[in-house]
């Protein structure tokens, strides 16, 4: 039998897989126990809880596969301030002295890691090193269910390489084509992240989400396009690009962007978080996310050619861009796609560690363990225990309701969020990934016209244009959604049937967003974003079943199985790990109840939370 344990750290989202003869038994981001967003240091918790759900001592562990290869990181590092010198010599004497500290010699600082793990003895251990790309690979093509497929990775940077084409039959890949460093998609979209006034490698998402608000017809829009493709970049017909490093500071300065010549170019300043947002932010936001999506395309399409397989997978950062592979999916050039879940660096650890596996140690594949992937819903972190709600409990004096029937506490719970009330939402095992999949959920009533300002100021303290996302039941999706594909995983956004939609006139993009953000564009409004589009995740009862009968109960009572799915955190935390956690976000914030197992709490019951006005103050921070 055969014990791989995956580590990606020291850049951001460090995290730790376990697999077992080829299946996953664990992964988690350290973020989720640390509580420290997008925690970069060694995972050291997240390697403990995976050797313990395994059920191993690290002395048990036959490799351990870290998620790149420093030294080539560390090539890139000094061939790019040797070609761009003098400039970028402060950044340049920043990051010399931690790559020599910490990446150079990485073998070892891993090794003494693990030694304290170890008790302090040292462990005679393997560790393999991956290049970067190859671990989003084998994270997107060994868990999905294609014996074959076609790979394709998209990030900020590996080592060298910004993206990859690649193809993967049976235990073997091949990477085929690479773009490489400075020219990338991921690097690009950050920078107008960053320009926008969204935080790098955490607010790409806000970005897509704001580009809806943009007015694809206006003259505008379209300049703001040319500019950015006559001055910036060149886009290839295959989808590679190159970037005018004169408008750019991450080569080898300490921010994305040279802002002056930027302002010049769109005649505006670099906004400051928190500043208002304004119609030209949402059209160059829509600018670069059309750009972004064609790029998608055109790499897809040039993937197809060179490989000629029918099915597609993703991994990389870029393939969080929901909207792009919403598109990517309608184009129709593959038969076939699907996505990790854990697309980001996080994936980079179970990557690394499946590619161990198959590649170094030439182990076979095995089908799909679970529904149609390996991925087990995703639902790969710890599960939570009755002993330690109990200590939940005793600790803060907390009123609680236990039911000892699930199907009467998905009743009760069902009732609760058709009368308009927010649940949280705690069970099983932690998501693994950025989203939310109803195991640490805040639900709500997606029919509540006023739900989505409720939950944004109220619950998440976040900005009001932010959308949410619908949990549906699969069986119902060509119902209300024109997506044609299954969504477990969320990573997908479809518009509304067309039925389902109002009417609105043109001059609503006249109006600011607050008042745009008013109009009611269906019967679903708290999941309807302003295009009419929703990041839908698919429940089906092969991987969630207790999430799957509360949307059948919520069904039965509203009329329609769909429910708003929002990660359980608030802004500037990760998302909820333990039953602690839980009890104190839902204290925090105007949640109206708190399901943890078959344990209810009533806010109404509980003891007063004097931690709460000061907790909204320190909120507004990103």
């Amino acid at each position: 039998m055969t014990k791989i344990l995956g580590i990606s750290a020291y850049y951001h989202d460090s995290a730790s897989a376990l697999i077992e003869d080829g299946k996953i038994i664990a992964a988690a981001q350290e973020e989720r126990f640390t509580r420290k967003k997008h925690d970069a240091s060694f995972p050291i918790n997240a390697i403990k809880f995976c050797l313990k759900q395994g059920g191993y001592k690290l002395k048990d562990i036959d490799a351990i596969a870290f998620y790149d290869k420093p030294l080539l990181k560390l090539e890139r590092l000094l061939e790019t301030y040797y070609a761009y010198a003098p400039l970028g010599f402060r950044s340049f004497l920043k990051a010399i002295p931690i790559w020599i500290k910490e990446k150079l010699f990485l073998r070892k600082v891993i090794h003494n890691e693990f030694s304290k793990l170890n008790q302090g003895n040292p462990l005679n251990i393997p560790v393999l090193f991956p290049e970067h790309h190859l671990s989003h690979a084998a994270s997107a093509f060994y868990p999905s269910p294609f014996e074959e497929s076609a790979i394709l990775t998209i990030d900020g940077v590996g080592e060298w390489a910004t993206a990859t084409i690649g193809i993967g039959q049976g235990k073997s890949i091949k990477l085929l084509k690479e773009l490489r460093f400075p020219h990338s998609v991921g690097l690009l979209y950050s920078a107008f992240t960053y320009y926008l006034g969204f935080r790098v490698n955490s607010g790409e998402y806000k970005l897509m989400g704001l580009s809806s608000y943009g007015d694809p017809e206006s003259s505008q829009t379209q300049n703001y396009k040319k500019l950015i493709l006559e001055n910036m970049m060149e886009l290839k017909p295959d989808g590679s690009i190159w970037l005018n490093q004169t408008y750019f500071n991450y080569s080898t300065g300490l921010s994305m962007t040279k802002d002056v010549k930027w302002q010049a170019l769109f005649e505006f300043p670099r906004r400051k978080s928190e500043s208002q947002l304004k119609q030209h932010h949402c059209n160059l936001a829509l600018a670069i996310q059309q750009i972004t999506e064609d790029i998608v395309l055109r790499m897809a399409r040039h993937t197809h050619e060179l490989t000629g397989c029918k099915n597609l997978t993703l991994a990389g950062g870029v393939a969080l861009n929901c909207v792009a592979n919403g598109k990517l999916l309608q184009s129709n050039i593959f038969d076939s796609l699907w996505i990790q879940p854990a697309a980001g660096d996080a994936g980079g650890s179970l990557g690394a560690a499946l590619a161990a596996y198959h590649i170094y140690f030439d182990k076979n594949r095995h089908g799909a363990a679970t529904f149609t992937d390996s991925m087990q819903g995703a639902l790969l972190g710890p599960e939570t225990t009755t002993q330690e709600i109990d200590s939940m409990i005793q600790k803060f004096n907390a009123p609680f309701e236990r039911f000892n029937e699930y199907d009467e506490l998905a009743n009760r719970v069902s009732s609760l969020i058709c009368d308009g009330k927010i649940v949280g939402w705690h069970q099983g095992r932690m998501e693994w990934g950025p989203r939310a999949l109803g195991n640490r959920s805040i639900l709500a009533d997606a029919r509540n016209p006023d739900m989505q300002k409720r939950l944004n100021l109220k619950i998440k303290y976040r900005e009001s244009f932010r959308p949410f996302a619908p949990s549906i039941l699969f069986e119902d999706v060509d119902q209300v959604f024109k997506l044609k594909n299954e969504s477990p995983y969320m990573l997908f956004v479809s518009n509304l049937l067309d039925k389902h939609c109002a009417s609105l006139s043109r001059d609503n993009h006249t109006m600011n967003l607050s008042e745009r953000l008013s109009i009611q564009r269906s019967h679903l409004p708290a999941i309807t974003h302003i295009d009419f589009s929703s990041r839908v995740q698919t429940v089906h009862h092969e991987i969630n079943p207790r999430y799957h009968i509360l949307l059948q109960k919520i069904k039965k009572k509203c009329g329609t199985g769909i429910v708003i799915n929002t990660s359980f955190n608030v802004r500037g935390e990760p998302p909820v790990c333990t039953p602690e956690d839980s009890y104190v976000c839902f204290m925090r914030t105007d949640m109206d109840y708190l399901v943890i197992n078959n344990f209810l709490f009533a806010k109404n019951q509980q003891p007063d939370w004097t931690e709460k006005d000061s907790w909204k103050k320190q909120s507004n921070l990103d």
